[in-house]
């Protein structure tokens, strides 16, 4: 892989011109790197900038991390996705507290023992806030590694992964390890770009691209196909009471855990109602919509069931609007509902008024 060897220089005076500026990289300190690349885990820069703010503002220590409600925690991460993020994050704030005395461990070894930490965050916390000349290696890393070099490997693999990751050490610059990480992974993002159609023209590396020298950037990087999703058919029940909403509170374990959703069933389980003690006065079509996840795809309809039955399961909530906004963390998945839900709060609101 020596067209590596020629990639630092160029590099990083094309990153000191086009970097984007981002608030983590102003004030980069170990807590800052840390929730924002986990943040950025599976979600554009663009999404996670909002999220990040409110995040700090709420939370500006590890100390307020450890300590946060997991209702709170929920509720500040609402629409980032893949909650599991999140309950990692707290759980390696109380393992910075525990183990660490609260101060944020400064070894590449010791910040790859936290929780919901892997090589590739370690890397880049270990790179940007303190200095230490380790690679982090991402999709979009590994996809600027595979066309520079011409590397075939399947980038799915751990052992190209590995390879890459060995020739990214060997070669990155130990004086600026912090900026190179950065650079590779913003090449990858704003000029290296995926499915075949990179900006070779403005690249830094173009000169000794394998890839963009050989028409091959259609091709590389080779990843084999993902398997196909599993469809499941579901309802949604937006069931409402005197101003409020039902809402239950997710397994421990699995999809969404601990989330809070509007019940949902299986498409075709008529008993649902029944089994919950839900006696509806009327009901009536809810719209639809449908969410993806890495390995299912919901397709939903909506029921929006009127009820005067106050008694709800157990796990479940009655939710006003306040409530639903600012307390209640309800998932993407089921964001076509909301505006409904939003809607019909409102018009019960103005009945028990009139």
């Amino acid at each position: 892989m020596n067209e590596l060897e020629q990639l630092p220089i160029p590099l990083l005076q094309w990153f000191q011109e086009h970097a984007r500026t981002l608030p983590w990289r102003s004030d980069p300190t170990p807590y800052h790197v840390w929730v924002s690349e986990i943040m950025l885990q599976q979600t554009r820069v663009a999404a996670v900038l909002d999220y990040y703010r409110r995040f700090m503002e709420a939370l500006p220590t590890v100390a307020d991390l450890a300590a946060v409600d997991d209702d709170r925690l929920m509720k500040l991460w609402q629409g980032l996705g893949y909650y599991s993020r999140a309950r990692n994050l707290k759980k390696a704030a109380g393992q910075i507290m525990d183990r660490f005395g609260g101060r944020f461990p400064d070894t590449y070894e010791d910040i790859l023992s936290l929780s919901g930490v892997g090589e590739y965050t370690a890397g880049a916390i270990s790179a940007i806030a303190f200095g230490i000349p380790v690679p982090a290696v991402d999709g979009n890393v590994l996809r600027v590694v595979a066309r520079i070099t011409g590397d075939r490997g399947d980038i799915g693999k751990p052992d190209t992964k590995a390879r890459m990751r060995q020739a990214l050490l060997e070669t990155m610059p130990r004086q600026f390890p912090g900026a190179y990480d950065q650079a590779l992974m913003e090449l990858g993002a704003l000029v290296c770009l995926p499915n075949g159609a990179p900006l070779c023209a403005q690249c830094p590396a173009a000169d000794f691209c394998t890839a963009c020298r050989e028409g091959l950037t259609a091709e590389i990087p080779v990843k084999a196909p993902k398997k196909a999703r599993r469809v499941e058919e579901r309802t949604v029940y937006l069931i409402l009471r005197a101003g409020r909403i039902a809402l239950r509170r997710r397994a421990a374990r699995g999809l969404l855990a601990c989330l809070w959703e509007f019940p949902n069933e299986l498409r075709g389980d008529r008993g649902a109602l029944d089994r919950w003690g839900i006696a509806p006065l009327h009901m009536d079509h809810g719209g639809s919509g449908k969410h993806i996840f890495s390995h299912i795809e919901w397709r939903m309809e909506g029921l929006v069931v009127h009820t005067d039955t106050e008694v709800l399961p157990e796990g479940w909530v009655w939710a006003d609007r306040a409530a639903l906004a600012e307390t209640y963390a309800v998932p993407n998945a089921f964001q076509s509902f909301l505006p409904l839900a939003i809607g019909a709060l409102e018009g019960e609101q103005e009945s028990l008024w009139n």
